[in-house]
């Protein structure tokens, strides 16, 4: 669920929808409007300050950081991360690069209309948990 969160804001803030310096929920707030615990939503925002997504001020809560192109930083390790495992799983099946290439273009034409900004209206605004998971979430740039 912390991914899921960490995953929704770095999208807000990607598409330009979070402004730098706009607030984000109290961890308390959206921890309980999200139904996840406090250690939950605290572990999320304290990776998006590592990454440089957000910045926390003691005792005036956490605002997207005045450098958002570090969601794009996180984002991208995300992205490869997940094509590690795509890959390690594809020659797990005995695939070749061909065979994997040809998959990974039948899932994006298979989903065409599903790109990752749609995943950016997200439930964290309305303080409920994130609708889909970072594995559902099939976009592309193509």
């Amino acid at each position: 669920m912390y991914q899921q969160i960490v995953d929704q804001i770095t999208a807000r803030v990607m598409a330009g929808d979070w402004a730098p310096g706009q607030s984000l929920p109290s961890i308390r707030e959206l921890a309980a409007t999200s139904g996840v615990s406090v250690i939950t939503v605290k572990r999320a925002y304290e990776d998006l300050e590592r990454a440089g997504v957000i910045s926390t001020r003691h005792g005036k809560g956490s605002v997207v950081s005045e450098r958002p192109d570090h969601a794009r930083g996180l984002l991208d390790h995300h992205l490869d991360l997940q094509l590690t495992e795509a890959a390690a799983t594809a020659a797990r099946l005995g695939l070749d690069r061909e065979r994997l290439h040809q998959r990974l273009d039948a899932v994006l034409d298979t989903n065409p209309d599903a790109p990752l900004r749609a995943a950016s209206a997200s439930a964290v605004d309305a303080g409920h948990p994130p609708a889909t998971t970072p594995h559902s979430r099939k976009g592309t740039d193509r």
